[in-house]
């Protein structure tokens, strides 16, 4: 998986990585390795601004994977990233 955010490109093999990897290069964050909903509830937060407020509320029922990829694909959505593609 290929995901662009500020003119840089993040690749994982799944969606917990390509986000985990935003966690470690987030300078702001400070709670790095900790839960990814923990990380995922604070980036939304940040984004209150640019992603409607209905779209902030991760829900308990995904596991980390979908929600990882949900989050993703709402940054490509809103324009904050970019879904590029997949790794080969």
């Amino acid at each position: 998986m290929i995901f662009r955010l500020n003119e840089k490109e993040i690749r994982g093999t799944s969606a917990v990585n390509v986000v985990r990897s935003l966690e470690r290069e987030d300078k702001e964050y400070r709670h790095r390795g900790g839960p990814i909903r923990q990380y995922l509830i604070w980036s939304l937060n940040r984004l209150g601004g640019s992603v409607p407020a209905r779209e902030l509320d991760p829900t308990d029922r995904l596991e980390d994977e979908a929600l990882a990829l949900d989050y993703l694909l709402l940054l490509d959505e809103y324009g904050v990233g970019k879904m590029i593609g997949t790794t080969d």
